[in-house]
């Protein structure tokens, strides 16, 4: 069962990257989740967490390998384009 927090997950992540200059490898954010919270989220909370922030325009995460995300959060006038926009 986990534990209730007060402020959203959302808002722990963009305070976390916000901290490291708007840019974190997904690994470094599981680390600094743990220490706030004192358990990590699941897998299926982070996700679900970083594609709600991202369809909000929020943030982008992109693949570096195929274990390694990078999470960066997307300032004003910075766009990212999805697959096939050009």
């Amino acid at each position: 069962m986990t534990t209730w927090n007060a402020m959203p997950l959302r808002n722990m992540i963009l305070d976390i990257i916000n901290k490291r200059r708007g840019i974190i490898l997904d690994d470094e954010l599981n680390r600094a989740l743990k220490k706030e919270l004192g358990t990590e989220p699941s897998e299926a909370e982070l996700n679900s967490a970083l594609l709600k922030m991202e369809i909000n325009g929020l943030v982008h995460v992109s693949q570096i390998t195929k274990s390694k995300r990078r999470i960066e959060v997307i300032t004003e006038g910075h766009e990212f384009l999805a697959v096939d926009e050009d």
